[in-house]
């Protein structure tokens, strides 16, 4: 801070807008992040300097301290939750195939044109084919921009003003206040409940349907589990009722996971005789925010012609990133799904290791994954943990890079298993300078 005399003359010393943006690493941050953000933080150093508490020849240099690392808010994350889909994160990190995907969409593409005739072809052709090839069992399929509103879509294309027959014990609130009677009720469609919370039965379907049925709805409960007195329908059974099924399967699995028994799929469900399937593409499919529609050709042909498709239809940045997805190598999902666990064991331990030498109090211990973003309820994948004090968490989650970890029972776990090994370097100088070691 400046006397007032030194303040006084420091105002009068401080350099001119214009001046300070020709500095050189002004100038590329402004073709980086854009002229207006650029100028904000001069502003701001001047405005320090006629206060007395920056001197005057140091404003350049405050503001370029002062820039963003990148023109949009978001950061980027080391997931250390043990979280594998974590919605607060993100949910599905994607595949370098698929971030690559995304630069090359990010400019002009064909997303609608057929380069050999010049002529405009099917919108997202490769996304949509790639889609069908991951499923055989479909007809035909279709993408909207995310699990909700493809079921939208489906009640109504194919109810509006008509009953949808629902098991009360899938009635579920799908997160942030969203619940599943209100999302049905808004598409004009009538929800006909049948059976109770904990039981449904074949009869209690058969009974509530007639002329005003659109379809039956059935919703795979993915964010909780009932046990006990329990009984619920398969799809199989369902499907010979003589009116449309439509199956949400919620997480987005395309094919068996022996890893998540319990958790339906798209080519069983449809094997099994639905008429249409509705996923999300951001959960262990690990692809972008999408809701994927699979089934029968009549059925997906008229919600691709509904009007409301063309609300809900997905940018060519989700297409490709899906496509690149489904036919690019394994995902970041699947990799901390199938993690090994001496693998990860012997990272943690390395890790620790270093963090020791450096003078961080850090020992490994068993950790408890889960599947997460209302995927596959109750599953636990046994995971290994750096335990660090955990006073650490909020230096961790606010430096650069951010570090997002656990606090459980008195200490801060970094479970490895979502975080690629890559980062494990990253993730070491993070905990380092959080611990004021650096």
């Amino acid at each position: 801070m400046l006397d007032a005399v030194e303040a006084g003359d420091a105002r009068r010393r401080v350099p001119r807008t214009d001046l300070v943006l020709a500095d050189a690493r002004l100038v590329a941050a402004a073709e980086r992040l854009g002229r207006s953000t650029v100028k904000a933080a001069v502003v701001a150093a001047q405005e320090q300097a006629r206060r007395g508490e920056l001197a005057p020849d140091l404003v350049p240099d405050a503001a370029v301290a002062a820039l963003p690392d990148g023109a949009a808010s978001m950061r980027p994350v080391i997931n250390a939750t043990g979280v594998v889909l974590h919605t607060n994160l993100g949910r599905a990190a994607l595949s370098a195939a698929a971030v690559g995907a995304l630069r090359t969409a990010a400019g002009h593409t064909d997303v609608e044109l057929d380069l050999a005739t010049g002529l405009r072809a099917g919108r997202g052709r490769g996304a949509i084919a790639a889609l069908a090839g991951a499923v055989p069992a479909a007809e035909a399929v279709h993408v909207v921009n995310n699990g909700a509103a493809a079921l939208l879509l489906a009640a109504t294309a194919l109810a509006a003003g008509r009953e949808i027959v629902v098991s009360r014990g899938e009635l579920v609130e799908i997160g942030d206040g969203f619940r599943l009677p209100d999302l049905i009720r808004s598409t004009g469609a009538r929800l006909r409940e049948v059976g109770t919370t904990n039981r449904t039965t074949p009869r209690d379907y058969a009974e509530a349907l007639g002329p005003e049925t659109g379809f039956v709805l059935k919703v795979h409960p993915s964010n909780f589990v009932v046990q006990g007195f329990t009984s619920a329908v398969p799809a199989g059974a369902l499907a010979g009722l003589g009116v449309p099924l439509v199956v949400d399967i919620g997480s987005g699995l395309l094919a068996p996971e022996p890893l998540l028994p319990d958790e339906p799929d798209a080519a069983t469900t449809l094997a099994a005789g639905a008429t249409l399937v509705t996923a999300s593409g951001d959960k262990l499919l690990g692809g972008p925010q999408a809701g994927l529609l699979l089934g029968r050709r009549d059925a997906v042909e008229a919600l691709r012609r509904h009007p409301l498709a063309r609300a809900l239809r997905v940018d060519k940045l989700t297409l490709a990133a899906l496509e690149a997805t489904l036919t690019g190598p394994p995902t970041p999902t699947a990799l901390a799904l199938h993690a090994n666990l001496a693998g990860l064991r012997d990272r943690a331990e390395l890790l620790a290791d270093r963090l020791r030498e450096a003078g961080v109090a850090a020992v490994t211990g068993e950790s408890a994954s889960v599947v997460g973003g209302g995927g596959a309820p109750g599953v636990v994948l046994p995971s290994v943990a750096v335990r660090l004090p955990p006073q650490l968490a909020a230096a961790l989650r606010t430096g650069t890079p951010a570090v997002v970890g656990r606090v459980e029972h008195g200490a801060l776990l970094l479970d490895l298993r979502c975080v690629r090994p890559a980062d494990d370097d990253a993730l070491y100088a993070a905990v380092v300078v959080a611990a004021g070691f650096a």
